[in-house]
């Protein structure tokens, strides 16, 4: 059995929605996809990008990041997340791990604030690790004692709740989303960035096109530039499918916490393996467990029974430029390089058979059994 690492759940539907856009019926694609979003969120603004990065970047544009600002994250992050502070010629800074969830340490994070305020420490970027929420209400709090911008990355936290609240809809500054997010190879690029700051949301908006701007009535040919930006509009193609996924969103994140039920229950009290911790709310758009040695092998001899495995993430300071940019150390973030160590991804998600899940389970298992 051949069982990869994501599949998107796709039928007719989508290809309905995408043909109204090839035939010129639907021709505000991107703008309803971005009034849906807004009522499923339930966000002030939100706007459609071209892809995940795009809305990471267009949010560091909004908050002004300038040559030589700082901005905080944790060193357990995909690249996208300090590259587009580094394009701005800024500097990320980043914070160890907590070992069960594999998020951002608060504690590290306010000792660091404590210790380490600056006129230029601009925002602090949070991802919500396999779909798990940072405890947020303790997040928000220490952002307001120390005056700083926060920017939930939830690229694997799509229709995740905080306290019975989507994730995106709590009180950050800005939250980004992908609809493409990192090993989950889906047929389309798209990201949305959400705030409730009207202010933010106009900068970004002007900044998405090239800060290209036209007289209402004029004509549309007729334009002026008034900043540096970027092209990160959203295809209508892209906003098409993402409208029918997003309507099936909740219902796949139901599935995905009942395939992880199943993997508690069925890989409980198994050797050589730790299962996940749930702290609260628990989208399951991963399901990361840790193997205690050899995890390479592991997956390995996963893949050779045909399932594919992924990492999240491999640490920020482990990858050569920043290593080399900022003379990190192997050990300067223990936490994070030990859960490295020994993390791994299983698939879960909405498309797979209740077969292939057991198929996945007994798999584990016996590859457990054959570990000393």
């Amino acid at each position: 059995m051949e069982i990869p690492f994501y599949r998107a759940d796709i039928g007719g539907d989508e290809r309905e929605r995408i043909d109204e856009v090839l035939d010129g019926e639907l021709t505000s694609a991107v703008e309803d996809l971005e009034a849906q979003f807004e009522s499923y969120i339930g966000a002030s603004y939100a706007l459609a990008t071209s892809h995940g990065t795009a809305a990471l970047h267009l949010a560091m544009l909004a908050i002004d990041l300038k040559r030589g600002d700082k901005v905080l994250c944790s060193v357990n992050a995909f690249p996208a997340v300090p590259e587009v502070v580094r394009h701005f010629d800024a500097e990320p800074h980043f914070i160890d791990v907590d070992e069960e969830t594999f998020n951002i340490d608060l504690d590290k994070l306010e000792a660091y604030l404590e210790d380490n305020m600056s006129k230029k420490l601009k925002a602090v970027i949070v991802t919500h690790i396999a779909g798990q929420p940072v405890n947020l209400e303790r997040l928000y709090n220490i952002a307001k004692i120390y005056g700083v911008k926060i920017v939930e990355d939830a690229s694997d936290a799509l229709g995740a709740t905080y306290k019975g609240q989507k994730i995106g809809a709590t009180g950050a500054d800005i939250t980004c989303f992908s609809f493409s997010p990192h090993l989950k190879k889906n047929v389309c690029n798209g990201g949305m960035l959400v705030t409730n700051d009207e202010e933010i949301m106009e900068r970004a908006k002007l900044l998405r096109n090239h800060a290209m701007v036209t007289e209402e009535e004029g004509l549309e040919y007729i334009y002026n530039v008034t900043d540096i930006g970027n092209k990160y509009t959203m295809s209508p193609l892209d906003a098409a499918f993402i409208a029918v996924q997003l309507e099936k969103q909740d219902e796949a994140v139901e599935r995905q916490q009942e395939i992880a039920a199943y993997y508690n229950e069925r890989l409980k009290g198994a050797g050589h393996i730790t299962l996940p911790v749930a702290k609260g709310d628990h989208a399951y758009s991963h399901y990361v467990i840790k193997v205690d040695k050899n995890r390479d092998s592991f997956a390995r001899e996963l893949l050779e029974r045909g399932i594919e495995t992924g990492l999240h993430y491999i640490p920020l300071h482990l990858l050569s430029y920043y290593k080399t940019k900022y003379s990190l150390r192997v050990n300067d973030y223990p936490a994070a390089l030990r859960s490295f160590q020994q993390v791994l991804s299983i698939p879960v998600y909405a498309s797979m058979t209740d077969k292939e899940v057991e198929y996945v389970s007994s798999s584990i298992l016996a590859v457990t059994k054959t570990r000393v």
